[in-house]
């Protein structure tokens, strides 16, 4: 092949594969939101679209001007294989930002783990330093971060673990948790702060929900949380995180509302 001739067709392969990769990342034409969650995980998403993760959807899908729709799945192993990445829908929210099996926007709130109890119990506990908690029956989910301080601070044998990984339709491990502080059956709960702030706030009598602190050395409390999308979508990603930023305020108040305690995003 003459070397002009040879030049010419490598161009224009070229040519055809970057165009391949425009379009690969480009926002196409869409006309629902698709959103997979689970149904049942309340504080944040169930079927009736009660959860704050869907009333932040329902918003950004006001905001693009389309009807959002979702596929439903349990938020267990296989999640996201089953739904992102098998194009079963185009966005899920609250993922950890950094999440390794997907790439995440920005941020659009931030929280931490917390303690829970009873606000007529007369305690007056900040933190897993406190030497109170050595008296106390203590509730917390195995292999989540407070464990490591508990530990730490020699109190497993005043632990009572709940379950980590489970079906949602079947169990909810940190409603359970706060249900058993409200009725005393433990004194203390340690949980994910935006799950057990909502439940917290459901109960009589009133409980009292203090943040928790990290520790240097030890693994974090607070984490930053963002909505994930597909790879190649870097498009649909800047769209999703401009909107996430654009309504902070109205997505704060969301999640205000549904008990969230709210740190300061870094």
């Amino acid at each position: 092949m003459r070397p002009r001739v040879f030049a010419a067709v490598v161009a224009g392969c070229v040519a055809l594969l970057m165009a391949a990769v425009r379009a690969d990342d480009a926002v196409p034409a869409r006309l629902e939101l698709r959103v997979c969650a689970d149904p049942s995980n309340m504080p944040l998403s169930n079927q009736s679209e009660e959860g704050f993760e869907n009333r932040i959807a329902t918003l950004l899908g006001d905001r693009l001007g389309l009807p959002v729709v979702y596929t439903w799945w349990p938020n267990t192993i296989g999640f996201f294989r089953n739904t992102l990445r098998a194009k079963k829908c185009d966005l899920v929210m609250g993922v950890v930002e950094g999440f390794e099996l997907a790439p995440t926007t920005a941020p659009y709130y931030r929280s931490t783990y917390v303690m829970v109890y009873r606000s007529d119990s007369g305690l007056t506990l900040t933190g897993l330093d406190d030497p109170a908690l050595r008296d106390l029956a203590i509730a917390v989910v195995a292999n989540t971060p407070p464990v490591d301080l508990l530990v730490k601070y020699g109190l497993l044998d005043r632990v009572r673990p709940y379950s980590l990984v489970v079906d949602t339709r079947v169990e909810t491990p940190v409603k359970e948790m706060i249900e058993d502080v409200a009725s005393s059956t433990v004194d203390v709960a340690l949980a994910w702060g935006p799950i057990a702030g909502y439940h917290a706030k459901q109960q009589v009598p009133p409980l009292t929900v203090i943040l928790l602190d990290s520790e240097a050395g030890q693994p974090p409390f607070a984490y930053s949380i963002s909505a994930a999308v597909r790879h190649g979508e870097s498009e649909w990603k800047q769209t999703i995180e401009t909107l996430l930023a654009d309504n902070r305020a109205e997505i704060s108040a969301i999640l205000a509302g549904h008990g969230v305690p709210l740190l300061e995003i870094h």
